[in-house]
């Protein structure tokens, strides 16, 4: 039922051309049983031109409303008696209020008012009048003009509603559509803006390791002749940090910088500060316990930052939205093929909004997160946290780092 009614709503000429048809057989009946060869003949046209307009006035719903009121002029002024097809009429005065241009709308309307007291005084006219008019004869007729008068209005009256309400819904669906585009154009802002800080730092991080080869190189030469052992260990050094280097400009390359952006080169934040970003966050008010589990070694400073940013983004989220009371736990734990962070909190948790695009009104830092770790090809894990609360799990692959 369901796929025949958007089938039905994809295709409206099916639903008017049934409609026609059963104003056509009722009219083409109505005619026949007329008497005389002028009213049958009247009868049967009117009785074919308005289904052959019911079926089109929807795809030209201004000129089949203007041709229907001046067929129910004509048959006025042809003195055509009113038969069954002459319900058809009152489609058109639903059809020029909903689908009709204003002024096919405010001509709908006329011809409304004026259908009744003309439809009446026509079939008065047609009869031998007594010799004199009492008033209840009067009040009859105003009666029975009124009578004849309502329907017109009132189907006038639901197309119009009808206009209003699919206004309305289209522009319910207009701004839907503008709220996704704007949703969808501001998580691509946050993702390049978010590539772009990530390049930055990662240009810090080769940066940093070119100067303590430079460094290196220098003391090599220094000592080539004096101390060629110290010579060999610093070439060691220089081999060692150069391999990093590349894999580190490999990652920066997968990243678009913005440019002007260029800031000081200095090393970034690594695991060895989480213990001073912790006590940091403690000052401000955030009650975190930390664990750290597995055999910790030394990580490539583009990981290092990876994992700090992890865990100084998720505070962050815990302090916007975790509440009063809120506590977090803070695990890392080194293992042999892969580093796992693990950020939890209990407190009431986050929005969906927040789940999908990180847009909380504050900043994206979920978008952040998704992005640094994909840098790593690793994986990362959001939702809530059984028991109530929020969680972050990320697992980073050290495969790379040997």
């Amino acid at each position: 039922m369901h796929r025949l009614n958007a089938w039905l709503r994809r295709h409206p000429m099916v639903v008017d051309s049934a409609w026609a048809l059963l104003v056509l057989f009722f009219g083409v009946l109505a005619a026949v049983e007329q008497d005389g060869q002028r009213q049958f003949l009247g009868g049967l046209a009117v009785a074919l031109a308005i289904p052959a307009l019911m079926v089109f006035r929807r795809r030209n719903p201004n000129a089949t409303t203007v041709t229907a009121v001046a067929l129910g002029l004509g048959q006025l002024a042809l003195n055509v008696d009113p038969s069954l097809s002459s319900v058809g009429y009152l489609v058109f005065a639903y059809t020029g209020a909903a689908f009709g241009a204003p002024w096919v709308s405010r001509l709908v309307v006329a011809a409304g008012l004026v259908a009744g007291p003309l439809t009446l005084w026509r079939t008065e006219s047609n009869t031998s009048p007594p010799d004199g008019t009492s008033d209840g004869d009067v009040a009859r007729l105003i009666f029975s003009a009124v009578l004849m008068t309502t329907p017109f209005i009132l189907c006038w009256a639901w197309g119009r509603l009808t206009r209003v309400r699919r206004a309305y819904l289209i522009e319910l669906e207009d701004r839907a559509a503008r709220l996704e585009r704007e949703r969808d154009a501001q998580s691509k802002v946050a993702v390049a803006a978010e590539r772009a800080r990530i390049a930055r730092e990662l240009h810090d991080v080769v940066a940093h390791n070119v100067s303590v080869m430079i460094v290196q190189a220098d003391g090599a030469a220094y000592v080539l002749d004096n101390s060629p052992q110290q010579a060999k260990e610093a070439l060691g050094t220089i081999a060692s940090t150069g391999r990093q280097a590349l894999v580190e400009m490999r990652r920066l390359l997968g990243v678009l910088r913005t440019a002007g952006t260029a800031e000081e080169y200095v090393p970034q934040p690594g695991v060895e500060e989480l213990p001073e970003l912790l006590e940091q966050v403690r000052v401000a008010g955030l009650p975190v316990d930390f664990a750290s589990t597995g055999d910790v070694r030394e990580l490539p400073r583009g990981l290092e930052l990876t994992v700090y940013r992890i865990v100084q983004e998720a505070l962050t989220n815990v302090r916007k939205h975790g509440g009063p009371g809120v506590r977090a736990k803070v695990a890392v734990d080194f293992r042999e093929r892969d580093l796992e962070v693990l950020v939890e909190d209990d407190g009431r948790g986050s929005t969906s909004e927040q789940l999908v695009g990180g847009a909380d009104g504050h900043g994206h830092g979920l978008i952040g997160m998704r992005e640094r770790v994909g840098m790593v090809s690793g994986s990362l894990d959001i939702g809530p946290r059984p028991g109530g609360g929020f969680r972050i799990r990320a697992v980073l692959p050290l495969k790379a780092a040997k």
